[in-house]
C-alpha cells in the first residue's frame, strides 16, 4: 500500500476516534435509503465547464478591441458614462483629502460668492482639466467620426486619472475595512510569531476587521473535538493566536467557516491526500453527502463536494461545530461561507441537491422522487403536463432553498442564545435573486429581511469598477434590508492597484458602511503601500454599544468638512434665500449627533433621525457645485447620508 494511502487511512482512523463516542450524544433515527440515482440514458453527458462558476468574476463593462474600431452610439454613451463616473470618484478622493483640516461646525463666514474665484487644487489638477475637456468634446468627436482620436484621448485620460489617484493623503472616514485572512496565508505564517507579522501588516494597511479562515474543506484551523484539525497547523492553535493578536491591535476577529462545502479536491494535493477524498467529515459520514443528477458528489467542472442540508444529523453537527468555536474562543463574529448548493445550470440539465435525506423528505411531501424531475420539459407533453412539470420543479427548487434557509435560521438562533454580542454574517453572491434561487438556492435577501444575519457580505467580484457598481447598486441603493448591513467586497487577485483603489472609492461613494477585500494572500506590495498611506491606523474600535452613533457622527463630520471647504473656496452655492437656514440645519444635526454619542436616549435618537431626513431632503440639484461632475457629487452626498441611517 502506497505512502499516500496509508496516510489517508491513518487520518480517517484518527478522525473516527475524535468524532465517535459521547461527543455526539443521541443520534437521530436513520433515514430510509433511497435507490441509487439512475444513470442517464436519454441525454448526453455534457462537457464540463472550463472554470468553476464560483471562481469566475464579472467581466469589465468595457473591453475595447486591440485594434481601433468605429465607436457605435451605444459604446460612445458607455465610454462617456464610465469616464464621468471615474472623474466623480477621483474628485471624491481629492475632496476628502483637501477637506481634512476643515473645522466643524460650518462657520457662517465662508465666501459664498466672489467675482474672481481662486482656482483650488481640485480644479487646477491637469488631469481633471484634460478630463473636463474630453467630456465636453466627446460627442463632437463621435459625430465627426474621429474614432481613433476619441479612443486615444479616452484611454490616456483614464490612465492619467488612475495614476493621479490620491495615494499619500489619509482618508479619514470611519468605516468597516475587512479582509479575509485565508488558510494559505495562515499556514505560511507557521506559528504565532509569523502570524503576528501578518496582523502587523494588516494593521498598517488600516484594516479593522479580519475574517479568519477557521473551517476549510471540513478541517478546522484549531484543535477540535468534533473533526480533524488541518494537518498543516497541528503544531499550534492559529485561532487562539489570531484572537489575541487582533484584539491587541484593536481589530475585530470573525471566524470564517465553510458551511456546506465539505471538501476541496484541489487542496487534497496540498495535503497529499487522494484526489477523490471528499473531506474528513464525509469520509466518516458518507450518508451526509449530496449529489448531482449524475450521482457525483462534485459537479462537473468544480472541485468541492457538498453536504446535504436536509440531513438533520449534518445540521446538528454543524451547529455543534460552530458552537464549539464561539464558546471556546473570544471571536467577535461568525461568518458563514458556502452557505448554498454548488452552482448548477438547469438549462443544460446540470442540477444538484439529491442527497439521500433530501430525496426522501421531498418524496414524503409530494410522492415524487426529485431525481425523476427535470428542468427541461418534454415538448411533446400536453400543456397541462408541462404545467405540472413546471410546478413540481419549482417545488423542488423551493424545497432546496428552504433547507439552506432553515440551516441559517438554526445557526442564527444558536448564536443569539450563546453569544448575542457577536456579529453573524454570510458571504453571498451578488447575482440577481431569481438567478441565485435557480442556480445555488441562496435566498439571502430573506435572511437579511428576517434579521437572521447582522451583516451580508456581497462577493461582488468584478474586473472593473463599472461592473462592481452594477453588481452592488441593486442591493445598496434599490433595496432596504432594515437593520442588516450590506457590505460590498472586492477580489484582489489579478486586480491592479489602481483598480482596487477605484473600487474602494466606489464603495465609499455608495450607501455602504465599508468594504471587504478578498484576500490577504493577494495583497501586492504596491497595494499595501497605497493602503497604508491612505487608510489611517487610528480610528474607532468596532466594539461597544456607542460605536454606531460615534461612526455616524464622524462620517457626518467628513461631509461637513467637504461642504465647508467647497463653500470657503466659492465652489458651493446655495440659494440666497435659504443659505443661512441651510448652514444652521447642517450644524444642528451635528450637535444632535454629539448629544446622541455623549448621552444616548430615545429622544435624541428620534431628533437625529428627523434632522438627518431634513438634511437629506436639502441635498438637491438646486445646489450649484463648481466641479467637473457635479451630478455625481450630489448623488454621492445622498448615498453617504443614506448610509448614516
Amino acid at each position: 500500500m502506497g505512502k499516500r494511502r496509508i496516510g489517508w487511512l491513518w487520518a480517517v482512523a484518527l478522525m473516527g476516534v475524535l468524532i465517535s463516542g459521547p461527543v455526539w450524544g443521541q443520534e437521530a433515527a436513520p433515514t430510509p435509503q433511497m435507490p441509487p440515482i439512475p444513470a442517464p440514458t436519454d441525454r448526453p453527458v455534457l462537457p464540463a465547464p472550463r472554470m468553476d462558476p464560483a471562481e469566475q468574476i464579472a467581466p469589465p463593462v468595457l473591453e475595447l478591441t486591440p485594434e481601433p474600431q468605429p465607436i457605435s452610439q451605444v459604446l460612445a454613451l458607455t465610454m462617456h458614462r464610465e469616464l464621468a463616473s471615474l472623474v466623480g470618484r477621483f474628485e471624491s478622493a481629492q475632496l476628502m483629502t483637501l477637506a481634512e483640516d476643515q473645522p466643524t461646525p460650518i462657520s457662517g463666514q465662508e465666501r459664498l460668492s466672489a467675482s474672481t474665484r481662486p482656482v483650488p487644487a481640485i480644479a487646477a489638477s491637469p488631469v481633471l482639466v484634460e478630463a473636463h475637456d474630453l467630456l465636453r468634446d466627446w460627442f463632437g468627436l463621435i459625430g465627426a467620426q474621429e474614432f481613433a482620436t476619441a479612443r486615444d484621448r479616452w484611454e490616456q485620460v483614464r490612465q492619467s486619472l488612475w495614476s493621479a489617484f490620491p495615494r499619500v493623503q489619509p482618508l479619514s472616514q470611519p468605516e468597516i475595512r475587512a479582509v479575509w485572512l485565508d488558510r494559505g496565508t495562515i499556514v505560511k505564517a507557521g506559528d504565532p510569531e509569523g502570524l503576528a507579522q501578518v496582523f502587523d501588516r494588516l494593521q498598517r494597511m488600516g484594516f479593522n476587521t479580519v475574517f479568519f479562515e477557521t473551517v476549510n474543506a471540513g478541517f478546522t484551523i484549531y484543535p477540535s473535538r468534533l473533526t480533524s484539525q488541518n494537518p498543516l497547523t497541528v503544531r499550534w492553535d492559529p485561532l487562539k493566536a489570531a484572537v489575541a493578536l487582533a484584539h491587541e491591535r484593536d481589530m475585530e476577529l470573525h471566524a470564517w467557516v465553510w458551511t456546506l462545502a465539505a471538501g476541496n479536491r484541489v487542496h487534497n494535493r496540498i495535503l497529499d491526500f487522494p484526489e477523490e477524498f471528499d473531506g474528513p467529515v464525509l469520509a466518516l459520514h458518507p450518508g451526509w453527502a449530496s449529489y448531482d443528477n449524475q450521482g457525483n458528489t462534485v459537479p462537473q467542472g468544480q472541485t468541492k463536494p457538498f453536504y446535504d442540508p436536509a440531513n438533520q444529523e449534518l445540521r446538528t453537527f454543524l451547529l455543534r461545530l460552530f458552537s464549539e468555536i464561539i464558546s471556546n474562543y473570544d471571536v467577535d463574529g461568525l461568518q458563514l461561507d458556502y452557505i448554498r448548493y454548488p452552482f448548477q445550470n438547469p438549462g443544460a440539465n446540470r442540477t444538484y441537491g439529491y442527497g439521500n435525506d433530501a430525496r426522501w423528505r421531498f418524496r414524503a411531501a409530494t410522492g415524487i422522487d426529485p431525481i425523476d424531475l427535470s428542468p427541461r420539459f418534454d415538448p411533446e407533453a400536453s400543456l397541462t403536463e408541462q404545467r405540472q412539470q413546471r410546478y413540481l420543479w419549482d417545488r423542488w427548487t423551493e424545497f432546496r432553498s428552504q433547507q439552506v434557509t432553515t440551516l441559517v435560521f438554526e445557526i442564527s438562533q444558536m448564536v443569539k442564545r450563546q453569544r448575542p454580542d457577536i456579529t453573524l454574517s454570510a458571504a453571498v453572491f451578488a447575482h440577481p435573486e431569481h438567478e441565485r434561487l435557480q442556480t445555488i438556492q441562496q435566498n439571502w435577501g430573506f435572511w437579511a429581511e428576517a434579521n437572521y444575519l447582522d451583516w451580508v457580505v456581497l462577493m461582488s467580484y468584478a474586473a472593473d469598477t463599472g461592473q462592481f457598481e452594477q453588481l452592488v447598486t441593486p442591493w445598496l441603493v434599490d433595496r432596504d434590508f432594515g437593520d442588516t448591513l450590506i457590505l460590498p467586497s472586492i477580489r484582489l487577485l489579478n486586480l491592479p492597484r489602481h483598480g482596487a483603489l477605484d473600487q474602494i472609492q466606489a464603495a465609499r461613494d455608495l450607501p455602504a458602511v465599508g468594504y471587504a477585500a478578498f484576500a490577504a494572500g493577494d495583497l501586492t506590495s504596491e497595494l499595501e503601500i497605497a493602503l497604508a498611506q491612505t487608510q489611517p491606523q487610528e480610528g474607532l474600535s468596532l466594539s461597544g454599544a456607542d460605536v454606531p452613533y460615534a461612526m455616524v457622527l464622524r462620517r457626518y463630520q467628513t461631509l461637513q468638512r467637504e461642504w465647508s471647504w467647497l463653500l470657503s473656496e466659492g465652489y458651493l452655492w446655495v440659494e440666497q434665500a435659504r443659505r443661512r437656514d441651510w448652514i444652521a440645519q447642517v450644524n444642528r444635526l451635528e450637535a444632535t449627533l454629539k448629544t446622541l454619542v455623549d448621552k444616548p436616549s430615545g429622544r435624541s435618537l428620534a431628533e437625529a433621525r428627523s434632522q438627518l431626513k431634513a438634511v437629506q431632503t436639502s441635498i438637491t440639484d438646486s445646489l450649484a457645485i463648481g466641479l467637473t461632475n457635479s451630478a455625481y457629487r450630489i448623488q454621492t452626498w445622498r448615498h453617504r447620508l443614506t448610509a448614516l441611517e
